[in-house]
C-alpha cells in the first residue's frame, strides 16, 4: 500500500563557470512529498541517481533533506527546493526517500524520474 505521493517540478536557473574551464547547468527542483497513509512519516534519509545527458552518473545519499528529517503527518504534505549541476544540458533524477514509521520501522517511497533541461533542448 502506497504511504507517500511525491511530485517533482524543475526548472533550469543558468550556466556558472566552474574552475578555469568548465561550464556547468544548474537547475533547481521542488519537491512535494504527501502523506497519504494513515499515521505520521519522517522523513530519515535520501538518495539521488543523477545521470547527464553523457550517461555519466552520480550517486547522492544522506540524512534529511536540506538539513530537516521532517515529521509529516496523515494528509498534510512538506515542500523543498534545492539544486543540481549538471555538465550537460539535460539530464535526469531519481531515487527514494527513507521514512521512519511510529514503530520503528523503515518505509522507502521512490522519487519518479524526471528531467533536468534547458529550454529548448531536446530530452
Amino acid at each position: 500500500m502506497d504511504k507517500i505521493a511525491i511530485e517533482v517540478k524543475s526548472k533550469f536557473i543558468g550556466r556558472q563557470q566552474q574552475g578555469a574551464e568548465e561550464q556547468v547547468f544548474v537547475f533547481s527542483y521542488t519537491v512535494s512529498i504527501t502523506n497519504i497513509g494513515e499515521e505520521q512519516v519522517t522523513l530519515r534519509n535520501r538518495y539521488w541517481l543523477i545521470t547527464n545527458g553523457d550517461g555519466e552518473k552520480v550517486e547522492v545519499q544522506g540524512e534529511g533533506v536540506v538539513g530537516e528529517q521532517p515529521t509529516i503527518m496523515p494528509n498534510t504534505s512538506y515542500s523543498y527546493t534545492s539544486a543540481s549541476m549538471l555538465k550537460t544540458q539535460v539530464g535526469t533524477m531519481e531515487g527514494y526517500y527513507e521514512f521512519e514509521l511510529p514503530d520503528k520501522s523503515m518505509y522507502r517511497a521512490p522519487i519518479p524520474v524526471f528531467s533536468l533541461a534547458t529550454p529548448n533542448s531536446l530530452h
